[in-house]
């Protein structure tokens, strides 16, 4: 069973015991007197989320006058189900996902973008003979349940001239690893190039990975900080505090990589131990990943929504399109 198996089944128990009982260990309490911001992680605390770390540690967020509490969701889509609904302020979800609720109607809204490409590779065993998506006609591929990564092969597969029909795709759940090393499937869509692929190269499973944007897929931002609508009304201010000190967090994690990572490790919890290696490998694909050239940590891109949402509705991961300016508002302008 895969770590985020485990972690999916773990979370669904303790969170309908407390929502406030899955919290981050991190004491964010030094101050009673300041208004608390409630931010749902995407997953288990790991490196991308070190930034946030080192932005309490170093107190960036009480000299904004807020505070934050971090909580961990019990199911995947519980970050942008509960943000739409209130219960939670902030939450760090994917750009994918926010179009497509969106496009039902549900009122989420981009803030910022944490991870401005796509971590999500599609990877083969490294002796395999697959040298392009085009020769994953007539193979396995395995991949979660997840609607968009089949999209992505077919995608993939498609732009080298290849016919996606031929495409075995295999709902596999979570279990990717296992799947792909055990030679149950040729290749696993919906690994990240920062943890799935970092840990199967370190188990001695040497894997190559296919990067989605060299073959057709646009260039979609894997993470982003959201809200919902009435959230953004009634704490804009808050929200815009939050955002200055979480960028002071970036800016630290870039300079003084190392020491930040070891910030997050400090508050590693107990179930979801951090592999120091795997996280240290992580940060360093990633930095480059988080930044764009020219602007600040945050920066969205018109250009890039537009793109990504007529790619969503050609494959129909959505139904309808709307006006872009209505799914994200800036907070680096």
């Amino acid at each position: 069973m895969s770590i985020k198996k485990i972690f999916i089944l773990f979370l669904m128990i303790t969170f309908s015991i407390s929502l406030i009982g899955c919290s981050s260990q991190v004491d964010l309490s030094k101050n009673e007197e300041l208004p608390v911001l409630q931010v749902m992680l995407d997953w288990y605390p790991n490196a991308v989320h070190t930034f946030l770390y080192v932005a309490v540690e170093k107190g960036y967020f009480e000299q904004e006058g807020i505070q934050v509490e971090f909580v961990m969701p019990a199911e995947t889509n519980d970050p942008l189900r509960l943000v739409a609904a209130g219960k939670i302020d902030l939450a760090l979800s994917y750009q994918p996902e926010v179009i497509s609720a969106n496009s039902r109607e549900i009122p989420v809204i981009a803030l910022a973008s944490v991870v401005n490409h796509p971590l999500n590779v599609l990877l083969v065993p490294e002796k395999s003979t697959i040298q392009s998506p085009k020769d994953l006609e007539g193979k396995q591929i395995g991949y979660p349940s997840i609607v968009m990564n089949e999209a992505l092969v077919k995608t993939m597969v498609e732009h080298e001239g290849g016919d996606s029909s031929k495409v075995g795709l295999v709902d596999i759940g979570w279990d990717l690893m296992p799947a792909i090393s055990t030679e149950k499937v040729d290749a696993i869509s919906g690994g990240y190039l920062n943890h799935e692929e970092v840990l199967l190269n370190k188990q001695d499973f040497k894997v190559r990975e296919f990067y989605p944007t060299e073959y057709g897929v646009p260039d979609y931002a894997e993470l982003m900080l959201v809200t919902g609508e009435e959230q953004w009304e009634e704490k804009t201010e808050l929200i815009k505090k939050f955002w200055i000190a979480a960028q002071q967090g970036q800016n630290e994690v870039i300079k003084h990589p190392k020491e930040s990572l070891q910030v997050l490790l400090n508050q590693q919890r107990s179930e979801f131990p951090l592999d120091e290696d795997v996280e240290s490998k992580s940060l360093e694909l990633l930095l480059p990943l988080m930044k764009v050239e020219n602007h600040p940590f945050g920066w969205q891109n018109k250009k890039q929504w537009t793109e990504v949402q007529e790619w969503m509705f050609n494959y129909q991961l959505i139904d309808k399109k709307i006006p872009t300016e209505n799914m994200y508002i800036s907070l680096t302008d």
